[in-house]
């Protein structure tokens, strides 16, 4: 499945806030991401569309199988690669930032490997 680095942004933000929060809606999404309320509800459009989201009647944002999927993948590699980079020495804000770009962007092969690397041998 290929998703564009965007929306895996906005899934993994719902993920995050839903975790965090208990309820989700494209406000919350806005000022996380600090997005305009009407970029983060056309995403959200076209996410429901997509079938990646859910919204009630209230507003909220649940996501679905597939989209909590995307999610979990995204968010596991962003915490896997921070935890990596905060090994070699890298400060933990500047390793979550870079985590977020190398995120979307390293091979399966590569991610695997370094998770191995980093269950290994950090706790």
């Amino acid at each position: 499945m290929i998703i564009k680095e965007s929306a895996e942004n906005y899934l993994e933000t719902i993920y995050v806030l839903k975790n965090k929060n208990g309820n989700v809606r494209s406000i919350d999404v806005a000022n996380e991401l600090g997005f305009s309320k009407p970029s983060v509800s056309v995403a959200m459009k076209k996410f429901r569309e997509e079938g990646y989201i859910t919204i009630d009647d209230g507003g909220h944002i649940s996501l679905t199988k597939s989209g909590l999927e995307i999610a979990e993948r995204i968010y596991e590699r962003h915490e896997i690669l921070a935890k990596a980079l905060i090994a070699m020495g890298v400060s933990e804000d500047v390793a979550y930032e870079d985590s977020c770009k190398i995120e979307h962007d390293i091979s399966d092969e590569t991610f695997e490997k370094l998770k191995e690397h980093v269950m290994k041998y950090t706790k």
